[in-house]
């Protein structure tokens, strides 16, 4: 249209080499910080992060610099069995399958994991918000028991609206047993269970399980049972659901995400979570 050869029309400036391996090496020094604070990040997660600090990058080169430095994100791998399914109370059907998640206090999920220390294994029961990601309640003990579990279901009930909630757990004895069961209905939650021998059921734990053992228990090398209840805590209030970024609510942490959710008018159109 104005005379010039498409060749020209995209022609790109070269980059300096000695610049382009500069710009490189500042990215992949960017790229150290982060997987520092968060070791399970990939290039997505990364990109978001950088974003969020005001720096643009194509994700391409986000990929490229962190396989030719080696910064891969850490791999998960299976942890061992928890759960104690032989027992004589009742079990509950699966509520979630093809259920629409669309806002708050609609879907809790709860789990139970172990943590090595020298001396032999502590537990954390934990539970999340499925809408949010937030974990909303938790507990520590060195005994797999059912009072573990209470107390985590006691804490996310000291500030939120249960009734009407589905809590969804594993087919556990800690979770089907009568004291546990008593409280679910006195808070009118709806209560769910994982089909039998299909962790799949329950992925939004192993996820969130995945995430606290790579990024925070493998990396302090925990060796006592103070080093566990220190951390814990820290990790899962400052780190997981103030700052951690994840793919299923917008790469935001979930605090920020409840935030937004509750300047929404309950008329907007709000994300859909597909179970």
């Amino acid at each position: 249209m104005i005379g010039l050869a498409s060749s020209s029309y995209y022609y790109q400036p070269k980059v300096d080499p000695a610049e382009k391996q500069q710009q490189d090496a500042d990215l992949r020094d960017r790229i150290e910080l982060i997987q520092l604070e968060f070791p399970g990040y990939g290039y997505r997660r990364v990109q978001r992060h950088l974003a969020r600090q005001g720096v643009r990058v194509n994700s391409k080169r986000i990929r490229r610099v962190m396989r030719q430095n080696g910064l891969h994100p850490i791999v998960w791998r299976r942890q061992v069995k928890t759960t104690q399914s032989r027992h004589g109370f009742s079990i509950y059907p699966n509520l979630l399958k093809r259920r629409q998640v669309t806002g708050l206090n609609q879907v809790w999920v709860s789990d139970i994991t172990y943590i090595r220390i020298l001396t032999g294994f502590v537990y954390l029961a934990a539970m999340l918000d499925l809408y949010s990601r937030k974990v909303i309640g938790w507990a520590i003990s060195k005994r797999l028991e059912r009072g573990l579990c209470l107390q985590a279901l006691r804490m996310a009930l000291e500030d939120r609206s249960a009734v009407g909630c589905i809590h969804h757990s594993d087919r556990g004895v800690q979770y089907a047993c009568a004291d546990y069961v008593e409280l679910l209905r006195e808070h009118g939650l709806e209560i769910s269970m994982s089909s039998k021998g299909n962790p799949a059921d329950n992925a939004f734990m192993e996820s969130f399980y995945k995430t606290l053992k790579y990024e925070e228990v493998y990396l302090w090398n925990y060796e006592t049972y103070g080093d566990v209840i220190e951390r814990i805590p820290f990790f899962i209030e400052q780190v997981y659901n103030q700052k951690r970024l994840h793919s299923s609510i917008g790469y935001v942490p979930p605090n920020e995400f409840e935030q937004l959710v509750a300047l929404q008018p309950k008329t907007a159109d709000r994300p859909i979570l597909n179970l």
